[in-house]
């Protein structure tokens, strides 16, 4: 039997400065994870002049995966692994931190000298209770490696997970779906059926999901057996995400996930006294813990 979506509150939307805005979709009172999804950032899209770019200063993770998926532009990683990779449209940048690990995340200088266009998601993803304490690993993925999947009125690509009959190549700890959806005017779209929580978010157009009405910028979520199919009205792009409920609730503080309150303060003690690992060529900087 079908559950009704519900349409989730307004982002909240953050000035980072120099007009750079990222608006916060997950987590919310109506829906603190998804699956496992426990944050969605919807990031600019941001027009940064010559000069100018994104400087996420180093610092640190545990008890979750960082998804990045760009629209446009380029963003340059580097992390305590000593990974270093530029992340461009249609690209994915995974990144497990486990039991912890230090990341940059900066527009690279070929860029920031002539300026660019900014605009895509980021995610975090909660590793199962078993995995929370894994050891960090970074992994890129070439837009080629990651399965298309087309329909009538649809083109999709599957960035995570499984759907449609399609698995990514990306390594994840539960199961779960991550597709960016290109839906015609007037198209409709069955969710994939093996997964028994479902968000929607609309980054450009309109749709209908059963009786909901979505518009560009906001977000639908919903949970059950089975679930509406949407309906376009128009040219869309679209996220759709989720996966099996988390096995248990998740603390998250700045950007620490753990199962426990103790596991958090035992992160923020370490990053305070500086037992986490540096990042190789971006060790200058860092950004402290907050007060």
């Amino acid at each position: 039997m079908e559950a009704t979506p519900m349409l989730i509150a307004d982002a909240r939307v953050h000035d980072l400065g120099d007009g750079f805005m990222v608006r916060r979709m997950l987590p919310v009172l109506q829906a603190r994870h998804v699956g496992p999804f426990v944050f969605f950032d919807h990031i600019g899209p941001a027009t940064f002049a010559a000069g100018k770019g994104m400087d996420v200063r180093p610092h640190p993770h545990i008890g979750l995966a960082t998804v990045t998926w760009l629209f446009d532009g380029v963003i340059r990683h580097r992390d305590s692994l000593g990974s270093l990779a530029d992340i461009r449209p249609g690209e994915v940048n995974w990144m497990t931190s486990g039991r912890g690990i230090v990341h940059s995340e900066r527009t690279p200088p070929e860029a920031r000298q002539g300026g660019q266009l900014l605009h895509g998601i980021q995610v975090w993803v909660a590793l199962l209770q078993a995995d929370a304490e894994v050891d960090p690993e970074f992994h890129h993925h070439d837009r080629a490696a990651l399965p298309k999947i087309r329909r009538p009125g649809m083109e999709a690509v599957l960035i995570a997970g499984t759907a449609y009959g399609e698995r990514s190549p990306v390594k994840v700890f539960a199961p779960m779906f991550f597709l960016e959806v290109q839906l015609a005017a007037g198209a409709e779209l069955a969710l994939p059926t093996e997964h028994s929580e479902r968000g929607v978010h609309v980054v450009e157009g309109a749709v209908r999901w059963g009786e909901l009405e979505v518009g560009a910028l906001q977000m639908a979520v919903q949970a059950g057996p089975a679930a509406p199919p949407l309906r376009a009205h128009e040219a869309s792009r679209l996220m759709l995400f989720g996966g099996a409920p988390l096995d248990g609730e998740r603390h998250l503080w700045w950007n620490f996930v753990a199962s426990t309150r103790e596991r958090i303060e035992q992160a923020k003690a370490d990053w305070r006294e500086e037992r986490f690992p540096k990042v190789p060529g971006d060790d200058k900087e860092f950004i402290p813990l907050p007060e």
